[in-house]
């Protein structure tokens, strides 16, 4: 159905075209694959995006590539809400309104990257102290070049590209590479949804051999997946303590100015302004991005405008020979001189480059060209005056290192400028904050974090996001972080640790990128992983060599989230399996009956499970539990794919359970991990039945077309005509086993693409027989109509685990103590669904792994 609506508009929305030129994608050439267990009574049931699933196990398909034509951009789930799509392509906006995201760019984006002067020198030059004007040159070579190699040429002009559909951080990359292999140890994947419009990959035919025999090297050996998901988990670790030391970092070195202007003011006396500004920094995080980073970003304009403006006003007045800098030869001459001390340096010449992970991070905010422009035209020539213009100080006052940038500060402007530096500092501090929200997210959706509560800040742009208990507790632990290490060089060097850790992480999966999607030279990819890798790992040993001065706490605090993280990912994969194994059999269905060996009440049960195929154990425990069960039952399983955004157009996936008397449906309804779920549980079930009866008409339809007239329940026949694929003209791909699917049009969603290919035709029946069937189809939806008038409940099985008496002890120790403490302290999936507690009814059971 995706491919027939292409080019129409979703819902009476307005579609915005992602992209205009074809993409290829993999076509299976099975495609009505079925459960086994289903095999008897449910062969005839075929495969479309929206109808019914495929349930196979067998991922060793054969496949093909073949051509599609250009996606529609997938729509705002909060249309729902409100009449009309929302558009999210900044690009289609007004200047003014071009003004504005400007604006919340440098909010939200470069506030870390931009408050890297307050403090780099600082670190670098107690690490390395100054014995000449040459030392000078050469640290500002370095930290010159720091900036073009990592956040300019790295991040901005490569990692930004290797977005998820607008959406980056360390787990965008993970679904990036899930979506185009099958690599998450999660077995919660079908092949539909690799359907997706969203999901479908640009896969360029110039190496794609080299990207194939990766692919399945990596869906082969589970040691590879394993490596790779402990790569993410890692990476994602180190970004939430980045959230903690980023704070710490900028809003000390901010406040620590005072110590230049006022006499008399001592660190402790620093570090409790500090830790006041910080209370006030995460207690505004709830208004949400957009209200702040508009209101910061006028502020963030000004502070990169102050520091092009002091830079320019200490190379003139000081000494303009600084620019000398931009030959690298310096840097040789600084290793020269100072050896060992220039290798400890290194660490605070890093600082520089703090923020780049956040940039990509938070990119899901705006778009690629916006956040690359503003990079290049404002943020990078301003930094780079900045420090210029502390290294043209620091030629003529080398005893001010210890505060260069404060130092360097012409008096008449210094409390303005140590205003507006607070002021950035505090923004600096909210963008990884921002971050943080984003990739915990993100973590959530794909299955590698204990559910919390997730407050959207926006209705117009999705990603906009607000975590109050991480809020809270990254709070916490910046506190105490501040308090037990408050020496600003303590801190830079935690800083490092964290930072360093993201970029490796970064790296290595942009290298993975690049082989098995983009499917670019081998010598650029090996360029790529050997100069950035090569240079973090050198950034990395420098920091590491320091790790005994206290910021070993910022390294145990990342420890611990990998390990919660780790254990949750650990448990839901036990969880899963355990109910995949336990789920009950067709031929137990089959005896008892359409009754169900019961009582059938009028009215329709939603019976929630985490099982994307097989009826759920849980549900034999309602049947023995409950004195009756409902008309009809749906299986309904809320289930995130590795894609931003799932269209509503392509959110159920249904089909048959068992004989069309059982009345008994499975239902699979899939949200991206950007997906925003804030329907009401009316609006919610209004969707489902409407989905389920396009289902039925579908299921009738193609039915109708079948030569032995059966009613599909019991023969077998050639599934060879399912995967018959047509390609129109213009590259576009229909499924030749719903041909009818193009007649089929209701008023608020034209398929226009369906006259693009004159094969995509119908004959009117004229089979007499065809009027039985009709009568057929209406008797059932009467029945489904009859039934949501009776009242819809939600029936939800609450699973738990333990671990077996003879399992390993520590299988026993994270199970049953870490595993159960975290799910029992986490977010109900029950609170999600805004279900009244009089349409609720619950039953738990405990599984033995």
């Amino acid at each position: 159905m995706a491919e027939e609506e292409e080019g129409g508009e979703i819902n009476g929305g307005v579609g915005s075209m992602d992209s205009i030129e074809s993409r290829w994608v993999f076509q299976d050439e099975d495609d009505s694959e079925i459960d086994d267990e289903d095999a008897e009574e449910d062969v005839r049931h075929r495969r479309t995006v929206m109808d019914s699933e495929d349930d196979d196990e067998d991922d060793n398909a054969e496949q093909r590539l073949i051509r599609t034509g250009p996606r529609i951009d997938s729509f705002d789930v909060e249309a729902l809400e409100v009449p009309g799509a929302h558009r999210n392509e900044y690009e289609d906006f007004s200047l003014g309104r071009k003004i504005i995201i400007a604006f919340q760019t440098l909010g939200v984006v470069f506030g870390d990257v931009g408050t890297s002067p307050l403090y780099t020198f600082s670190v670098l030059f107690s690490k390395a102290p100054i014995n000449g004007n040459e030392d000078v040159l050469g640290a500002l070579s370095l930290v010159l070049y720091t900036l073009i190699l990592i956040p300019l040429l790295k991040y901005v002009l490569v990692v930004l590209w290797a977005n998820d559909d607008g959406e980056g951080g360390t787990f965008a990359l993970y679904s990036l590479i899930c979506r185009h292999a099958k690599v998450s140890l999660l077995p919660n994947q079908l092949p539909s949804d690799a359907r997706i419009s969203s999901f479908r990959l640009k896969v360029p035919s110039p190496e794609l051999e080299r990207s194939l025999k990766i692919k399945e090297r990596l869906e082969a050996s589970l040691t590879l997946k394993k490596l790779l998901l402990t790569l993410v988990l890692a990476g994602t670790s180190m970004v939430i303590a980045d959230g903690v030391v980023t704070p710490a970092m900028s809003v000390v070195s901010a406040v620590g100015g005072l110590k230049i202007g006022v006499d008399g003011i001592t660190q402790d006396q620093v570090v409790m302004i500090s830790v006041a500004f910080l209370i006030i920094l995460f207690s505004v995080q709830k208004f949400g991005t957009s209200k702040v980073g508009l209101a910061v970003g006028p502020a963030l304009f000004i502070w990169f405008c102050s520091l092009a403006g002091i830079g320019i006003y200490n190379i003139v007045q000081y000494d303009s020979s600084v620019l000398r800098a931009f030959n690298p030869v310096h840097i040789y001459y600084f290793f020269k001189r100072n050896s060992t001390k220039a290798w400890y340096a290194l660490g605070g010449c890093l600082l520089c480059a703090t923020g780049s992970e956040a940039m990509f991070a938070d990119l899901c905010y705006f778009s690629v060209r916006s956040v690359q422009l503003t990079f290049v035209c404002l943020v990078l020539p301003c930094l780079m005056l900045g420090y210029l213009g502390q290294a043209a100080y620091l030629m003529e006052n080398p005893n001010g290192a210890d505060q260069a940038f404060f130092s360097s500060i012409p008096s008449g402007a210094f409390w303005f400028v140590f205003l507006i530096a607070n002021i950035a500092a505090l923004i600096a501090s909210r963008a990884m904050t921002t971050a943080t929200f984003s990739c915990i997210k993100q973590s959530m959706a794909l299955g590698c974090f204990p559910r919390l509560k997730i407050i959207h800040t926006s209705r117009k742009f999705m990603g906009q996001i607000y975590i109050p208990v991480v809020n809270w507790f990254l709070l916490v632990v910046c506190l105490v972080s501040i308090c037990s290490i408050s020496s600003i060089d303590e801190i830079g060097n935690a800083y490092g640790i964290a930072e360093l850790g993201v970029m490796m992480m970064t790296t290595i999966l942009v290298t993975i990128v690049m082989l098995l999607i983009w499917q670019i030279n081998i010598i650029i990819v090996l360029s790529f992983i050997i100069i950035f890798l090569g240079l973090e790992l050198t950034f990395f040993s420098s920091v590491l060599w320091s790790v005994g001065d206290g910021s070993w706490i910022i390294l145990v605090f990342a420890v611990i989230m990998f390990f919660i993280m780790f254990i949750w990912n650990y448990g839901s994969k036990l969880k899963y399996e355990t109910e995949v194994k336990q789920k009950l059999s067709m031929d137990l269905m089959r005896e008892l009956g359409p009754n169900l060996g019961t009582i059938r009440a009028p009215g329709i049960g939603l019976l929630y499970n985490e099982l994307v195929k097989g009826i759920p154990a849980i549900f034999g425990h309602f049947l023995t539990t409950l004195p009756a069960v409902h008309s009809m039952v749906i299986f309904v399983c809320i289930k995130y794919v590795p894609v931003p955004v799932v269209p509503q157009s392509e959110r159920f996936l249904f089909r048959r359970v068992c004989p069309k008397s059982y009345h008994i449906f499975r239902c699979i309804a899939r949200y991206g991990y950007k997906d925003v779920r804030k329907e009401s549980h009316q609006t919610f079930e209004q969707l489902l039945i409407e989905s389920l009866e396009k289902f039925i008409r579908r299921e009738a339809q193609e039915r109708s077309l079948e030569s032995d007239g059966d009613d599909g329940d019991t023969d077998s026949e050639d599934e060879s005509s399912c995967s018959r694929v047509l390609i129109a003209p213009n590259g576009s791909v229909y499924s030749l086993g719903v041909p009818l699917l193009a007649e089929y049009k209701e008023p608020s969603k034209p398929i226009s693409e369906a006259s693009t290919s004159e094969e995509v035709t119908s004959v009117p029946p004229t089979d007499p027989a065809i009027s039985d069937a009709e009568q057929s189809i209406e008797r059932e939806l009467s029945f489904i109509r009859k039934a949501k008038e009776s009242g819809v409940v939600y029936l939800l099985g609450h699973g738990d685990i333990r671990a077996r008496k003879d399992s390993w002890f520590i299988k026993k120790l994270i199970i049953n103590y870490f595993y159960a403490f975290l799910r029992k302290n986490c977010r109900r999936g029950i609170a999600n669904l805004s279900v009244p507690h009089s349409h609720l009814m619950q039953v738990g059971m405990t599984y033995m792994v």
